[in-house]
């Protein structure tokens, strides 16, 4: 056996990784992170549980169903909170940046030559037929995730009511989340057994990070630490937005868009799914900094990227800039709106995680707070759905239009063969926008 074999045998047996072995995980997660949030853990799952294990299962799943609960990008935030529990803080801060800096400057490039050349009539052929393949893929995503959370009647009831007061009601996010994380805590006293939430097929899951492996000492709350892991993360955060406050003044768009998708870190749960139709309805009615139809092509680009779907929140600053550049050149404008949102976004991650996760670890099999976040996953596969039908009015009843045929068609065969054959999300993505261009240029 070769030094090198004997290398990924050991990988596969579950050694505990160097810093440097860690890092080439994480820079080549950020570059094959595509699908989405659940293509992404499924990543992870496959990687790092079934065949590194650097963590067991039930580890996994404890850390996946807190990320659910937080604000931000769970997919992000799962890689955070593992490299952290492999690698302290900066272990936390290589995995969580390597998982966006790739898809930031593919998709920077993507943005601008959309912004710059959307409007020649081929491009928007192209976009036309992303339209339909994007609500494909957010219902397959619902149908997905469902499979693995709603495990009874009761998670099945929660997702309902969390789908009809988002879509009917037009409750809030948190109030929704929130919501579901008590049902899941007082639901634990009287079915205990409903609550519980999945460990894979119930075999013992080993690994580096065992289900019984003592909490490590740097995962053991302390004030001291807390405090200056608060301080450092909220200069990090508001440095940036403040000085391009001071710069253009503060009813720039730029520095509105620092303060909106600051709000948007705090106050959005569920990831990026959950997110859209609450960016969407500020940043297309509220503020115009863009139309409902770029905002689907820009789902459409964040998921021809690697890294996590919540991206779709640069290419909004980016227009945003664009659009409304004051005194600056619209390329500059929308650069600099692009690297703010994105900021804005992904830091507060880093503060959650590496604040909370200390005391999630030590809670790790309390069935109370069990019950509460695998509540909270359920809450999160109605919201989605709203996202789904929310896409889909848009994209087959376009306002002033009658019914979309070919969106219809379109999206119901790229549903059919993402669910049935396993397409994948990149050729999915492809051969939509090629079946727009081709149908543009017949009719």
């Amino acid at each position: 056996m070769t030094p090198e074999e004997r290398h990924q045998d050991g990988e596969r047996a579950g050694h505990r990784p160097s810093f440097g072995e860690a890092f080439r995980f994480w820079l080549k997660l950020g570059f094959i992170s595509f699908g989405g949030p659940a293509g992404q853990i499924a990543i992870m799952q496959a990687e790092l549980v079934d065949r590194k294990k650097w963590i067991s299962q039930a580890r996994f799943l404890h850390a996946l169903n807190f990320c659910m609960l937080l604000p931000g990008p769970e997919a992000q935030q799962l890689a955070i909170y593992i490299g952290w529990l492999l690698h302290k803080t900066w272990g936390g801060i290589v995995a969580g940046a390597l998982f966006v800096i790739p898809s930031m400057f593919v998709l920077w490039a993507l943005s601008f030559v959309y912004a710059a050349y959307g409007n020649i009539p081929w491009i928007a052929a192209i976009f036309y037929g992303l339209k339909p393949a994007v609500m494909a893929i957010v219902a397959v995503a619902v149908i997905r995730i469902g499979r693995k959370t709603l495990m009874n009647p009761i998670m099945w009831c929660i997702a309902a009511i969390a789908f009809a007061g988002i879509f009917f009601f037009k409750i809030s996010f948190p109030v929704i989340v929130l919501g579901a994380a008590l049902i899941g805590f007082l639901g634990e006293r009287a079915w205990p057994n409903k609550f519980a939430a999945g460990h894979g097929d119930g075999s013992k899951s080993d690994g580096i990070l065992g289900d019984e492996e003592e909490l490590p000492g740097h995962a053991r709350p302390s004030w001291s630490r807390a405090a200056r892991i608060s301080i450092v993360c909220l200069a990090l955060w508001w440095t940036p937005i403040l000085l391009v406050g001071f710069w253009q003044g503060w009813n720039h768009t730029l520095f509105k868009e620092g303060l909106f998708f600051s709000k948007a870190a705090v106050v959005t749960f569920g990831g990026a799914y959950a997110v859209l139709p609450y960016v969407a309805q500020q940043a297309v009615e509220k503020f115009g900094w863009l139309q409902t139809g770029q905002m689907m092509d820009g789902l459409g680009l964040a998921e021809t990227t690697p890294g996590p779907l919540i991206m779709v929140l640069q290419f909004v600053g980016f227009m945003g800039g664009w659009n409304k550049p004051g005194f600056l050149s619209p390329l500059l404008a929308g650069t600099i709106g692009a690297f703010v949102t994105t900021w804005a976004t992904f830091v507060p991650c880093f503060l959650w995680i590496l604040l909370g996760a200390p005391h999630i670890e030590q809670l790790r099999g309390n069935t109370k707070l069990t019950a509460a976040l695998s509540a909270v996953t359920a809450a999160v596969v109605g919201v989605i759905l709203n996202l789904a039908v929310w896409f889909g009015l848009h994209a087959v009843f376009p306002p002033g239009h009658r019914i979309d045929y070919f969106a219809l068609i379109l999206s119901v065969i790229t549903f059919i063969g993402m669910l049935k054959w396993k397409w994948a999300v990149i050729p999915v993505v492809i051969g939509s926008g090629v079946a727009g261009l081709v149908y543009k240029l017949v009719f």
